[in-house]
């Protein structure tokens, strides 16, 4: 089974280019793969869990991930999913960000051996000169194609309108594209369904400047059965710092999700096999709440590492009251039993 057919089969694609291209491309090289995360937060939260496990499921099948932080786009703000211009933060305070977001990345990717990269934009992008980025990054630009793309179309017809600043967004992260194709061999870039718009302009930018071939997977807004965003709670977001949400907070977040939710945040939040996971859309009662005790180990787990996620475990059962878990219910997963 190729990682397609595995971020398919887990819930992680919406949209795909070039399919047929980039499928080949996948079962046959050992793809080079990027996502990039906005360093404008000291910790990343449970809504970036969605990019991070797929670059963990690349890297599982043999590729080589990319982790671009955005200090560079961070300076700027990418417009995408706002309706208002978001606060600009000064160079030493997105760098202090970053030293954070190293450490929770390194949970889910091993950087050893060159199997995973670690890449800021702004090692390029703050060199740039004006003159030449017109004259030969620029120029590929249709400003009506970019105003018809979603996230300028949103703040166009919000109060504040899009500044100028925002609308260069797009060029700078077609440029990183570019940038990694032609410096790592990148070619497949992965992201939220907000960054259709963003990713196609990479692809083209490598063609014209480049004539090569890039490709792009986006992936759904992940939403819980009653239709709220993922990771929101009366508290605020759950982040994945244990400073800002704590081992126990975060268990405790997945454990009380509603029923119908539990197989699939399971396919997509841990790396239990799908032959069990299926098995748990058939539970019911005490049986579902083993498999919720299950999900909350497991992706606690991943961001707290085992100490923590067992301290969670039987804090929770203290609290609650123990309870058997059955062996027979997603038997791979290291949760005490």
């Amino acid at each position: 089974m190729s990682v397609l057919d595995i971020l398919y089969e887990r819930g992680f694609v919406e949209d795909i280019t070039h399919k047929e291209e980039c499928a080949e491309y996948l079962e046959n090289e050992r793809a080079t793969c990027y996502i990039g995360f906005d360093p404008t937060a000291s910790s990343l939260h449970i809504g970036s869990l969605v990019p991070i496990m797929s670059l963990a499921h690349m890297q599982r099948c043999g590729h080589r991930p990319i982790a671009l932080v955005g200090v560079g786009t961070g300076l700027v703000g990418d417009p995408s999913g706002k309706t208002e211009m978001r606060k600009i933060l000064t160079l030493e305070k997105v760098e202090e960000n970053v030293a954070a977001l190293k450490k929770q990345l390194s949970r889910f990717l091993d950087f050893s051996d060159g199997r995973a990269m670690m890449l800021n934009n702004a090692d390029w992008l703050v060199h740039l000169k004006y003159i030449p980025l017109l004259r030969d990054i620029g120029r590929h630009f249709s400003v009506n194609r970019m105003i018809k793309t979603e996230s300028c179309r949103m703040r166009l017809a919000s109060e504040e309108g899009l500044s100028f600043i925002e609308f260069n967004y797009m060029v700078l992260q077609a440029y990183d594209f570019l940038e990694l194709f032609s410096k790592h061999d990148c070619k497949l870039q992965m992201g939220g369904s907000d960054q259709w718009g963003n990713i196609i302009a990479g692809i083209d930018l490598i063609r014209k400047v480049k004539r090569g071939s890039g490709y792009g997977i986006t992936f759904p807004l992940i939403t819980t059965s009653s239709g709220e965003k993922m990771g929101k709670t009366a508290g605020g977001a759950v982040w994945l710092d244990a400073q800002r949400t704590s081992p126990y907070e975060y268990y405790q977040y997945w454990v009380n999700v509603d029923d119908k939710d539990v197989a699939r945040f399971l396919a997509l939040y841990t790396f239990l096999p799908m032959e069990e996971i299926r098995e748990v859309e058939t539970l019911k009662n005490a049986d579902l709440n083993a498999a919720k005790s299950v999900l909350a180990y497991e992706t606690t787990l991943l961001v707290h590492g085992d100490l923590e996620a067992e301290k969670a475990f039987q804090a929770s059962m203290t609290m609650f009251g123990n309870r058997q878990l059955p062996s027979r219910i997603l038997p791979s997963s290291k949760i005490p039993r």
